[in-house]
């Protein structure tokens, strides 16, 4: 699983593609991919272009990584997203940014996707006042996501959101920072997705 990841990240490397998994740096200015508009290396205009299939691959693997699922998890997702009414590639990006640990990431409680699964399986979030160890669960509306009382959960998430790079808050969450609580007051549309995916080419990829 690790040396697929790390090939995988190698990829994205060199086709100048960010997965947003560095948490706050992967938001800076100083970040290289942002920087310069064409991957690294003195022979980048020689390799060869991706085929149709291989843009799908990339989209879709872009979608996992960036969100931390695996590809069962992601699977069910999509299998989720087309039984709801709309469109499939919207419904699956607004699944993806109701999953707990995508929320707690958003509001600025954790630094990146992987501090937020942590805090999550640590027992350091609660939801509606119970304690929710479940990365994956999909927030409804009205949830209320706040952090446990103790004095170690408290110092983790005012540590995130003392860095303040987590960003703008979505219209659809509210945030209280004292102490760091949220509640879902809608549903994400596509322009709350900050992540540059082309979500038709990832249901034409897993509807294969």
């Amino acid at each position: 699983m690790a040396r697929t990841f790390n090939s995988f990240w190698k990829l994205c490397r060199r086709e100048g593609v960010s997965l947003y998994i560095k948490g706050a740096n992967a938001f800076a200015a100083k970040d290289p991919i942002k920087r310069r508009e064409y991957p690294p290396g003195q022979h980048v205009y020689r390799r060869k272009k991706f085929t149709e299939y291989g843009v799908k691959l990339r989209e879709t693997q872009k979608l996992k990584r960036a969100y931390g699922l695996s590809h069962r998890q992601f699977l069910r997702m999509f299998e989720c997203a087309k039984r709801m009414p709309g469109n499939t590639g919207g419904n699956l990006l607004q699944l993806l940014e109701r999953r707990l640990m995508s929320v707690v990431a958003t509001l600025g409680f954790a630094p990146s996707m992987n501090g937020a699964r942590q805090m999550i399986a640590h027992g350091h979030v609660l939801v509606n006042g119970r304690k929710m160890k479940i990365p994956s669960y999909v927030v409804k509306h009205n949830d209320e996501i706040t952090v446990h009382s103790r004095e170690r959960s408290q110092k983790l998430a005012k540590r995130s959101i003392d860095v303040g790079l987590q960003g703008r808050t979505p219209a659809w969450l509210e945030r209280g920072e004292e102490p760091p609580r949220g509640k879902v007051v809608g549903m994400p549309t596509r322009e709350d997705v900050s992540l540059p995916v082309n979500e038709n080419l990832v249901v034409e990829y897993c509807s294969r």
